[in-house]
């Protein structure tokens, strides 16, 4: 019976939510629910007939998890999902919620939730998933995660506590990653990139995880593909890259249209671009593969997905195409950077930051991000978002030039971005999360897009 009030609970919260244009109902609902019974989630998630996935990791969790839903659902399967993004256990519990019944029942074949990286400890125990996936790990909000070794520690006594039968999915590219999932008493499934092709030859100068975590000497990385993610040894030979078990080679990278990989001779494609998504899309075929599905049926499904919001989103608005990416640290920063203008060949920008809870509120790592790559390429960039002076500082001391005054009020910025872009032409939006949720809800209000709980 208390299962089914907080059912009911959560229900009318979401509803009211929606109803009153306050949000999306994906995490309040969650909250309510659980204070009508702590332990719904638990509940609910015993119900799943296939079991539950979740995704943790710093960047690409959003994406990641839209490809594993989309993958389920094409079996065919019911899937619950948290698709608004929001990854504390409260929204986890929302998405539960919502798709639950009346009667408190949850009729489903499968929960995929992304999860943030301190919730995965909690959701683990309450949602005892089938396969827990961990992307990577970059430097991202000190303020309330602390550093990347806290994280790892806290990771890694998450996984620790799967239950026989369950298995991680682990980036074996990332040395932090590697280091977690060499602790583990089960061994893990491995993947990571090969194509030395598309990888850099030097570290970005803010690369988080350098060193051996067993020694402290400087790794060697012999290949770099983003951020501190790569092929590496320690040369004193106490640390080694795991070895894969599924490693991409023969990547090509058309654009922001479309990447495609080949994993021990499936040929796999994802419409969406940037070295990014080639992680994104390696690490749901590996998840995939876990879960026992055919490769062939993956290589056929993962063809038709769809950009999750913000994440590659595209729009058209008088006459311009418009693309919108999410950035939210130094590492996410470069690689969206890097691949709107070397593989989409962007010109004009749009850069809003803003520094609330959900982003950080130390900006201090926009020093950290390589913005002297717009230098003498970008003919206009807009510094907007509450922290658009802080972005106007940085850009001048990168040297770039075609820098427009800075302009935190989204309406403004948008009109301006659209003046300064031909028509037929294109422009991009970096935004850190708010800003990405304020651009959009504009964007919502003008017509242009879905919200973000619809997508």
């Amino acid at each position: 019976m208390r299962t089914t009030a907080a059912v009911w609970a959560g229900k009318a919260t979401g509803a009211l939510s929606r109803l009153t244009r306050r949000g999306g109902g994906t995490t309040f609902p969650g909250d309510v629910a659980r204070a009508v019974d702590g332990n719904v989630l638990k509940r609910l998630a015993g119900q799943l007939s296939g079991g539950a996935v979740l995704i943790t990791g710093t960047n690409g969790k959003t994406t990641t998890a839209r490809l594993v839903s989309h993958l389920l659902e094409g079996l065919p399967a019911t899937v619950v999902a948290n698709r608004a993004g929001a990854n504390l256990i409260f929204g986890a519990t929302a998405a539960a919620v919502r798709s639950a019944g009346l009667d408190g029942r949850l009729r489903a074949d499968w929960g995929v939730f992304e999860i943030d990286e301190a919730s995965l400890p909690a959701a683990v125990d309450e949602i005892r998933p089938k396969t827990v996936l961990v992307g990577n790990l970059f430097r991202d909000q000190l303020d309330r995660y602390g550093e990347l070794e806290h994280t790892a520690l806290t990771i890694q006594k998450a996984l620790d506590r799967l239950a026989q039968g369950s298995r991680a999915v682990l980036n074996a590219d990332d040395p932090r990653v590697g280091e977690i999932g060499l602790a583990l008493r089960h061994k893990p499934l491995w993947y990571g990139l090969g194509d030395r092709g598309v990888a850099s030859d030097h570290l970005p100068h803010a690369a988080d995880a350098i060193t051996c975590p067993r020694c402290g000497a400087r790794l060697d990385f012999e290949a770099v593909f983003v951020g501190h993610d790569g092929i590496y040894r320690c040369p004193n030979g106490d640390f080694d890259r795991p070895h894969p078990e599924l490693e991409a080679s023969k990547i090509r990278l058309e654009g922001l249209q479309k990447v495609a990989l080949s994993v021990g001779g499936t040929e796999l494609q994802l419409p969406l671009g940037g070295l990014y998504n080639a992680y994104n899309l390696l690490a749901a075929y590996a998840v995939g593969s876990a879960l026992g599905l055919d490769a062939g049926y993956m290589a056929a499904r993962l063809r038709t997905v769809e950009a999750a919001f913000g994440r590659l989103e595209r729009f058209e608005a008088r006459g311009r195409k418009i693309t919108i990416l999410l950035a939210k640290n130094p590492a996410g920063f470069n690689e969206v950077l890097r691949s709107a203008l070397e593989l989409a060949h962007g010109r004009r920008f749009l850069i809003a930051i803003n520094d609330r809870i959900a982003d950080g509120r130390d900006v201090s790592w926009l020093w950290d991000v390589d913005f002297e790559m717009l230098r003498n390429r970008a003919e206009a960039v807009i510094p907007g978002g509450v922290r658009a002076n802080d972005m106007a500082v940085r850009l001048k001391y990168a040297g770039v030039e075609a820098v427009e005054p800075p302009e935190p009020d989204a309406e403004r910025a948008i009109d301006r971005l659209l003046e300064l872009t031909p028509e037929g032409g294109d422009a991009y939006c970096l935004c850190t999360y708010t800003a990405m949720l304020d651009l959009r809800a504009l964007l919502v209000r003008r017509g242009w897009l879905r919200p973000y709980w619809e997508t």
